[in-house]
């Protein structure tokens, strides 16, 4: 293997979903300035945020949101009608 070309910090890093709290620790060389205690294990890893996960994200949990698409396109279609009434 070529020398120097893998990353120095290499270690395990406490990733945790924001939106639901879920905690990973996964080894990355990710950067982080927080340092936190997992609660599987009650050590101390760095911390980084992430806003969505595999437990979160709908593709994995099969939970679809729902827009209110309906509000939306009555909205539109209002302005739409109040601009050609004015043209």
């Amino acid at each position: 293997m070529k020398k120097d070309i893998h990353p120095q910090n290499y270690r395990p890093v406490l990733f945790i979903d924001n939106s639901n709290g879920t905690e990973f620790v996964i080894s990355s060389a990710v950067k982080t300035d927080e340092v936190g205690k997992a609660k599987a294990d009650k050590k101390e890893y760095p911390v980084y945020r992430v806003e969505i996960s595999s437990t979160s994200h709908p593709f994995y949990t099969g939970n679809d949101k729902i827009l209110d698409t309906a509000g939306r396109v009555e909205k539109f279609k209002a302005k739409q009608a109040k601009a050609t009434k004015k043209a």
